[in-house]
């Protein structure tokens, strides 16, 4: 894609700090980062969200998420680990090429998300819930 800034940055047309690179994944220091020591798993093959994203590549990009996770834990000495995937603008998607933040959490880090966890109606969720059984 020639107006992708991730494709720019896989094929080494736009600088990058990179922490890992393979045949199917890099991952790069995010620039505007989250907490310290964010990063980003982005996959070299253009795909702009989950839903076009390759079994293959999916997967490798959560085993790479996964290494970088612990990497984060032992090298930053962060408390855990948010690893975030967003699919369209509704979701806060603002790079459309497929990738994973990986970032490490802090006690008491500025950090804060959108979502705040409340106690549904268990009724309408069983309700909701159907809709995942249809093709």
């Amino acid at each position: 894609m020639d107006d992708c800034i991730f494709c720019k940055i896989v094929a080494g047309e736009l600088p990058s700090i990179r922490v890992y690179e393979d045949e199917r994944v890099i991952a790069i220091m995010d620039i505007n980062p989250a907490t310290r020591g964010h990063a980003l798993v982005v996959p070299r093959e253009h795909a702009a969200d989950l839903h076009e994203i390759g079994d293959e590549d999916l997967a490798h990009s959560a085993v790479v998420a996964k290494d970088l996770a612990r990497r984060a834990v032992r090298g930053f000495g962060a408390d855990g680990v948010t690893i975030m995937q967003s699919n369209g603008a509704a979701a806060w998607q603002t790079v459309f090429h497929y990738h994973l933040h990986v970032i490490p959490r802090y006690d008491g880090d500025p950090l804060v998300l959108p979502w705040k966890p409340t106690a549904g109606d268990v009724d309408d969720i069983a309700e909701i819930s159907k809709a995942y059984f249809q093709d």
